[in-house]
């Protein structure tokens, strides 16, 4: 065989790798191994290459903003920043028909914006906000479903662990890609929001009501998230204003948060080395993936399949808005299958080459940035879309209560939501790109 021929071969000895549930990681790892060992016929290129890419990865200055907004995302559950931003948001909205379902959903998109991962903001708002939801009679599904869906603006909103990991992948500019995301990110909150309320429409079942907060009670509660706009405004506005690199933003944002969480009673010793120890924890399978996936894309390039498949692509004079479209549902599909970050890692290499070389009238790095939030946008929707959306699963452990049937009927409406947004942001680039210089 070919290196070509063995490079595609590739393909379904890691898909086989993934559904016998060996983690991805170690799935892309072995592939890539054992691939270059055939490649280079047993020679050594492989182990010398295996020690290289483990110090590239683990020593790369760029990826040492993973752990610092992870710390980050730790410290301000720790100082009650989840519960004020819900409070807050409950206060004006809660009395509408289907308004604590919307309060839990600006309640993520805030949290999102100092969290910047999706499985994190929902478990976080899970425990926040359900409760409440259960209080004033909502059905199960529907605020599972809510509140799955509201995870999902925790990696949309910047910052975002995804987002920089596409930035180094792709080498693009972090600060512009976080505001990139920014329009996409509040389209999305709205989307949730409308969904909700065409939700209580055609089923007013499924809300109750809670009577109306005195407006007292409601600018007191507003007054408690300054913390969440302090370092919001401090990390990504010091990061696109030049204030600070963007790993320099995250330690600022983590030891912003941490002195808030400690003023406000909730960081302990007990409770720092807890947020330590799941930061590490969290951080090494992240790097471990990326480690996975450096190895198995190393082999790809090396068998020349991103460039052949490029190549391709151009040889057959296919529409670009076509291939677009084609890989965005891949990863549509994929994403019910995958987590967002082993998406990224892996299809990157050779979809990123692809679109490069099509004309959407657009100059590279706009085309670089337009794609990617793309594509976080879509892998995003995997977390929510039945069998297997992540989201939906962490959701439904919080309440034994409300079948995974009844969840997935309700979140088919923010689905729904997520797809119209994809299509808007298709056909507008010049949406995505509103808020980036030039």
């Amino acid at each position: 065989m070919s290196a070509l021929e063995i490079g595609i071969a590739s393909f379904p000895a890691l898909m086989v790798l993934i559904f016998l549930r060996v983690p991805i990681g170690l799935s892309m790892f072995l592939t890539g191994l054992v691939g270059l060992i055939i490649v280079t016929d047993g020679t050594n290129m492989a182990f010398s290459r295996l020690k290289n890419e483990t110090f590239t990865t683990f020593s790369s200055y760029s990826l040492t903003i993973v752990p610092m907004f992870l710390l980050m995302g730790h410290f301000a559950t720790l100082g009650g920043m989840s519960s004020a931003l819900f409070k807050a948001a409950e206060g004006f909205l809660g009395h509408r028909k289907g308004g604590v379902a919307m309060a839990a959903i600006g309640a993520c998109a805030g949290f999102g914006a100092i969290c910047g991962s999706s499985l994190a903001t929902a478990a976080t708002m899970g425990r926040v906000a359900l409760p409440e939801l259960k209080q004033y009679g909502y059905a199960g599904g529907f605020s599972t479903a809510t509140l799955a869906a509201g995870g999902t603006l925790g990696i949309l909103i910047p910052p975002s662990v995804v987002l920089v990991i596409y930035a180094i992948l792709t080498e693009q500019n972090i600060a512009k890609l976080f505001l990139a995301a920014f329009i996409p990110g509040l389209l999305a909150a709205l989307g949730y929001v409308i969904a909700i309320s065409i939700y209580v429409r055609l089923h007013p079942e499924a809300a109750g009501t809670r009577p109306p907060v005195p407006m007292a009670e409601r600018f007191a509660a507003l007054f408690h998230v300054w913390p969440v706009l302090l370092v919001f405004l401090l990390v990504v506005g010091g990061i696109y204003a030049g204030w600070f690199t963007p790993t320099e933003g995250a330690a600022v944002g983590a030891a912003g948060t941490g002195i808030i969480a400690l003023l406000n009673g909730g960081l302990t010793w007990s409770t720092l080395m807890d947020s330590f120890y799941v930061t590490a924890r969290s951080t090494a399978m992240i790097f471990f993936i990326v480690l996975g996936a450096g190895f198995y894309n190393g082999f790809l390039a090396l068998t020349q399949v991103p460039q052949e498949l490029s190549n391709y692509v151009v040889s057959q004079g296919f529409s670009p808005w076509t291939v677009l479209t084609l890989i965005l549902v891949f990863y549509l599909l994929f994403g019910c299958l995958m987590d967002s970050l082993s998406m990224i890692l892996l299809t990157i290499p050779i979809f990123f080459p692809v679109i490069s070389v099509l004309d959407f009238g657009l100059s590279p790095e706009h085309l670089a940035i337009w794609f990617g939030i793309l594509v976080l946008i879509v892998v995003e929707v995997g977390l929510i879309t039945p069998p297997v959306g992540m989201n939906l699963f962490i959701i439904n452990a919080m309440d034994r209560q409300t079948s995974m049937i009844e969840t997935y009927k309700a979140v088919m409406f923010f689905v729904g939501s997520d797809l119209v947004r994809v299509v808007i942001l298709v056909l507008f680039p010049a949406i995505t790109l509103f808020l980036l210089p030039g």
